[in-house]
This record gives structure tokens, sequence and C-alpha cells, in this order.
């Protein structure tokens, strides 16, 4: 039964949400204050947390970050009164995954606590399965699709074509398809297409014997034989050449190999997992591509998200990464501020997983202090785009002309008027639909609601 802790000093309050909860089939407790909600959580697992923000003593803001302390994953709703927005921000900004606003309203009350312990319920299985896949870094609803997937597929012998852009991550995924396979006491070996000159890559790819061509000085395995009865990783597949798509071919089809100058065929059985940022279709449509080739590969075709659909696995990367690189130079830092989390919470990831963990290494790097600051993060240029292709905003950095402006003028200022501008940008191009407009921004209709209402737009 799903368990919830409600806490409020005040005393009609906490009996009324019990009774209701208890209706519901919820297991309710309640706490007349933050420090006795506290001691309950050290007794006993709770699935949510339900608490006023405005109490006498520990306030429920105060309670929040305990509660994050104690179980970083524990869904937290607060309860505001409609003259605190500002907290109710504030609260959501530091973990809090809703608020719910007096008077109540029992329906809403009833849809955020379904939808909070549904969160705790899929974070919990969330975590089980990611446990599996240390190699690859998320909890996203996205990521545990591509888990799921892996342990349908890692077990069959079936080729499998990973798509997704560059520096999502797609080799990790083969990776993981290998080590759950039931070849992964065998050998892995990846090649990059693009990277080998087009007079190698046969060599590359299927061997050669001495004297073969100038240079061949002894018999050399390619790929496929030193991946024999394990599996064989070809990135960024669509660089290959017609000529060696052909000879591709006929491994995937016939299960062998001829090398370069040999007359001798050898048998190859190898699991093949191919990767590409291109979009193959328009390749074969374009003649760029053989067809036939793409169905030997595409056996399972998977995708792999980039970042900027999965932003809710940007805290956990930020501080895998911030371990890693603070163990590598030597600091102690371990923690990266709420402005400086925002930033990158706004920002695309052109360069997805890859350009993260280098913004993250650079800002240790240049980090004197033992959190990471915005000012340590150093972001590609990107726009907020209109439908026309018009650029609405600029980095949010191009707020303030330079470093001294924003010294005088102040962190937080030049980061509420960045924030009023992509919502003023967004609601323009929405049309005033805040729906819409929430989705652009890729934030909930409910932060946008009092985003707008604290900055007074519209």
């Amino acid at each position: 039964m799903t368990s919830i802790l409600v806490v409020d000093d005040e005393r009609s309050m906490r009996d009324f949400l019990k009774i209701l909860l208890k209706k519901e089939g919820y297991e309710v407790e309640t706490a007349p204050g933050g420090q006795q909600a506290l001691e309950f959580l050290h007794k006993q697992p709770f699935d949510l947390v339900i608490s006023d923000i405005r109490m006498d003593g520990m306030s429920g803001l105060e309670l929040l970050s305990g509660v994050k302390e104690l179980h970083p994953a524990l869904p937290v709703v607060m309860i505001t009164a409609f003259a605190s927005p500002d907290d109710a921000v504030f609260a959501m900004k530091n973990g809090a995954f809703d608020y719910i606003s007096k008077p109540f309203n029992v329906d809403e009350i009833k849809s955020v606590i379904c939808s909070a312990t549904s969160k705790s319920r899929q974070s919990d299985a969330a975590k089980f399965i990611s446990a599996e896949f240390p190699e690859i870094i998320g909890e996203s609803r996205e990521i545990i699709k591509i888990f799921e997937m892996i342990q349908r597929i890692a077990v069959t012998p079936a080729n499998v074509l990973i798509y997704g852009e560059s520096g999502t991550g797609k080799e990790l995924v083969a990776q993981a398809i290998h080590r759950h396979s039931n070849v992964a006491s065998q050998d892995f070996i990846p090649i990059t297409c693009s990277a080998i000159p087009e007079e190698l890559m046969e060599s590359e790819l299927f061997g050669h014997i001495k004297g073969a061509f100038t240079g061949a000085i002894s018999d050399k395995q390619g790929l496929f034989q030193l991946a024999n009865n394990g599996t064989a990783f070809l990135d960024e597949i669509g660089e290959l050449t017609p000529i060696i798509q052909t000879k591709l071919l006929r491994v995937l089809q016939e299960r062998e190999v001829k090398p370069v100058g040999s007359v001798k065929i050898e048998s190859v059985n190898v699991r093949i997992i191919a990767a590409t940022n291109k979009i193959l279709e328009e390749e074969i449509m374009a003649g760029r591509f053989r067809e036939d080739l793409f169905y030997r590969l595409a056996v399972v075709p998977l995708r792999v998200p980039p970042l900027r659909e999965r932003k809710g696995d940007v805290p956990l990367l930020v501080d895998f990464f911030l371990k890693k690189y603070s163990k590598l130079f030597g600091k102690e830092i371990q923690e990266i501020s709420s402005y400086a989390m925002e930033v990158l919470m706004n920002y695309d990831f052109p360069g997805n997983v890859r350009e993260l963990e280098n913004i993250i290494e650079r800002g240790v790097a240049l980090e004197s202090s033992n959190i990471i600051l915005p000012e340590s993060l150093t972001l590609s240029s990107f726009r907020f785009e209109n439908s026309a292709g018009n650029s609405m905003v600029p980095s949010p950095f191009q707020v303030v002309a330079n470093k001294e402006e924003l010294f005088n003028r102040g962190l937080e200022e030049v980061i509420a008027e960045t924030e009023k501008r992509f919502l003023t940008a967004a609601l323009e191009e929405s049309g005033n639909s805040k729906m819409k407009a929430a989705e652009l921004l890729r934030i909930s209709f409910r932060s946008l609601r009092y985003k707008v209402k604290k900055y007074a737009i519209g």
C-alpha cells in the first residue's frame, strides 16, 4: 500500500487530508511539524511527503531540504497559500515535485498525489533496472526504454542498428548489448568507419595476406576474424563506400570473408551491431546506401534519444561527471549551484552527453571554490528560435554586455531577466497559450504559471 506522510501545524488540515487520502486507499501518517516528520522518515519508509510551506518552528522549505538529504528521490508536494507564489517557485527549484494551492480543489489534490506516487514507483523501478547498466547513466523514461530493449534483444543473435546523434552514447549501448548477450565472454571489437582511409577499409574489415599490397609485410586479421564468435561494432556505418557495402553484405548473407589478396574463404560467426547518426532511409533514397544491406543490419533498430529529450537525466550525469573530474583533478568539488544547474537545464546540448561531460570537465578545471557556479560553465552559443527560424532570445549570458555589468547587477537579477525573456518569447510564439509555452520551454504548466505570476508577464 502506498504510504504518505502529511505534515502541517494545523490539526484540522492534517485530519482533513488523512480522511481524504485514506478514502482513496492510501496509508497515511501525520506530523505536526518538520522535526517530527524527519523523525518519522528516519524510522520508516514513505512513498510521498505532503507538507505545508508556512509552519511554526521548522518551515516546509527547511523540511524539504532535510527530506532531500535523507531520501533524494522521495517526492515532496508542498501546500502553499495564494499569497506565497515565490515560496512555491523556490520549492520547485529545490526539488519539490509539485505544490497544491489553498483553498484546495479535491480533484487537483488527487491528481497531484497520483502523479507523485506514480513517479516514486517508476523511480524505484528505474533504479532497479539501471543498476544492470552501470555504463549508461540515466533513469528517465526514455533511457529505461533503452534498458528494456537491450534486455530483450541482447540474448538473441539478431543484428542491431543503433540510431542517434553524435555524442548520445551509441557505443555504450552497443557494449551493454554485448555484455548482456550469450557471447559476453567473447571479444567486442569496435571500428569507426569514418576514421579509416578508403584504401585501407577493406583490409581493416576483412584482413589481408602478406604481399597483398605495398606495405602488407605480414598476414593480418580483419575486424570479423578478430570478433569471431563475439560482437563486431561498426560505428558510423553510413560512411562506408558502395564497394565496401557490397562486400559487407556478403559477410552478412554468407557468414564468410575473403582476406585481401587471398583465394581462401574463411567462415565467421559474428554478431554485428552498427551505429549511425545519419538517417539511412534518406541515404537509400539518395543512392548512397544499399537497401538490402540496410535490412540486413536493421533487424532490430534502436534509437538513442538526444540529451534534450531526456533532461531529467542531466542532474545524474552532472553528479557523475563532477565526481569523475574532481577525483581526476584532485579537487573537492562535489556540488553544483542551483543557478548553474538551471542554466544547464535550459540548454539544449547540441553535442549531447559528450558536450555535457566537456562542460563539467572544464568547469571543474576552472572552478576555484568547492561548488560549480554559472560563471565556470562555458556553453556553446545557442538560440531560442520561433517557427520562422528567427532568433528570439540569444544566449542567456548576452543579457549583460560584459562581466562588469554582471557583477554590478548581480547574478540573481541577470538570471531573472534571462528567465523573463524566455517566458515572454515563448508566450509570444505560442499566441499567449500557457500550455504551448510550457511545452516550448520544456517545463511543467504549473511551473510556467507561477513564473508568469512571479514576473507579472502579460
